[in-house]
């Protein structure tokens, strides 16, 4: 039989170990590779290479977001995405967000959709302001040209549906989604979509988009091993897209588990991320 001493100090180092692992998983962040081939990716944009951030949801990784912009900064980015939740609507913070941004556009060519952070914090004209202001090009429902030597792909970018809903029983109306996809789904170069919402993978595959990057999901936020995520936002218990790459027919979507949290402040077995895709023309 253990005498109490023993089952306090078992206790202890018991709660010790669970808040030294809880720390690690909310604060060490990962960087997740992956290669995208596609025989549409014109010559010149071989090797190109787009690190995708999302969901920082206010949270600070460093000293002015140092231990970030230094993991971006050693993938050598073409340049980086960024699918939404910058601030959170709870705490909302705008310098954390504006931290780490007005650095990394030093970095590469930033480019930004929103999430439903931004709708619904009531301050988005602000928050758009400031991002144009610190050089980010802000692709809510626009498209941009990018060009590498005598080649150019297209890059497009929704702006989140919670700007139709005022909270999460009103559900989300993606006829404004749609109705841009509608615009872009002739256009026959290489397509790259950002996108906040990574439940909507079959509308984009619709409108054959060719590669797409999301967030949202928070990884699941608990991810049990072996089998994901548990739960995720506008898609519920045991969620289908919360981490890595899906494809469906010609499109792929590459889900970001993110790097901060909004009402659950715990990430389990779910490492904050930092996603870097490089392309290939290869068939």
């Amino acid at each position: 039989m253990f005498k109490k001493p023993t089952i306090a100090l078992l206790f202890i180092i018991l709660i010790l170990g669970l808040t030294i692992f809880c720390i690690y998983q909310n604060n060490s962040i990962v960087i997740a590779k992956s290669i995208y081939s596609n025989s549409k990716i014109p010559g010149d944009f071989d090797g190109f290479t787009i690190v995708h951030i999302s969901d920082l949801h206010n949270k600070m990784f460093g000293d002015d977001q140092a231990e970030i912009l230094n993991k971006v900064g050693s993938l050598s980015p073409d340049i980086i995405v960024v699918t939404g939740d910058l601030i959170d609507r709870r705490k909302y913070n705008l310098d954390i967000a504006m931290a780490f941004v007005s650095e990394a556009v030093k970095i590469a060519p930033v480019y930004y959709v929103s999430g439903n952070h931004e709708a619904w914090s009531g301050k988005f004209p602000l928050i758009k302001q400031s991002l144009i202001d610190a050089g980010v090009r802000v692709l809510d429902d626009t498209a941009a040209e990018l060009s590498r030597g005598k080649s150019t792909i297209h890059i497009m970018g929704l702006a989140d549906p919670d700007f139709l809903a005022s909270n999460y029983i009103d559900g989300t109306n993606t006829s404004k989604m749609t109705e841009q996809l509608d615009q872009w789904a002739t256009d026959e170069k290489f397509k790259i979509l950002l996108s906040h919402r990574p439940e909507l993978f079959d509308l984009y595959c619709e409108n054959k988009i060719d590669l797409v990057f999301t967030g949202h999901a928070h990884g699941g936020q608990i991810r049990i091993p072996l089998i994901g995520g548990l739960v995720a936002p506008d898609q519920g218990i045991f969620p289908r897209y919360t981490s890595g790459s899906y494809r469906k027919d010609s499109t792929t979507m590459f889900v970001s588990r993110g790097l901060g949290n909004s009402i659950f402040p715990i990430r389990i077995f779910n490492r904050p991320e930092i996603v870097a895709v490089t392309l290939r023309n290869h068939k």
